[in-house]
């Protein structure tokens, strides 16, 4: 598997789905949000259940098979402070930022945005990690996404 390949369709996948307004696509289980993308030889799937909570995973595939995939549970912490949609335009300016100027899904990043202080940490790098991003208000963690992920092998 060539690590690079795999992690610049990563971050393109990632870009043009949920952090670029992609198109969902039918849900693949009973009660799943689902938001695709293709390229050539590669796919990319990202389901998750939940709106405040939620959980999910994203999975990519290489010819047909499965090769990668990250799992994800996340939730707002101060409902007072902020809400999902506020959350996820936060989550969303951060991300392209990241993905566009930077070139990686992983990597330490802290974004001031002006309804919020986005942070995320981890550890490793595409073939096994595992990471936090938060979001703060008013000095007060009030979001919350843990997740981990990396290669599958046969």
């Amino acid at each position: 598997m060539n690590t690079a390949e795999l992690n610049s369709f990563i971050v393109e996948a990632k870009a043009g789905s949920y952090v670029g307004g992609g198109m969902t696509s039918p849900a693949c289980r009973q009660g799943s949000h689902d938001i695709g993308y293709r390229r050539g030889r590669w796919r990319y799937l990202d389901s998750y259940f939940g709106d405040t909570h939620f959980a999910g995973q994203e999975v990519v595939w290489l010819d047909g098979a499965p090769v990668w995939a990250m799992n994800y549970f996340g939730r707002i912490v101060e409902r007072s402070l902020i809400d999902g949609e506020r959350a996820g335009t936060i989550i969303k300016a951060a991300l392209s930022k990241m993905y566009a100027e930077y070139g990686y899904f992983l990597g330490g990043m802290e974004f001031d945005h002006p309804l919020g202080f986005y942070a995320d940490e981890n550890t490793g790098d595409c073939r096994h990690f595992s990471g936090r991003e938060v979001i703060v208000v008013s000095e007060r963690r009030v979001y919350e996404l843990d997740y981990r992920g990396g290669l599958i092998h046969p």
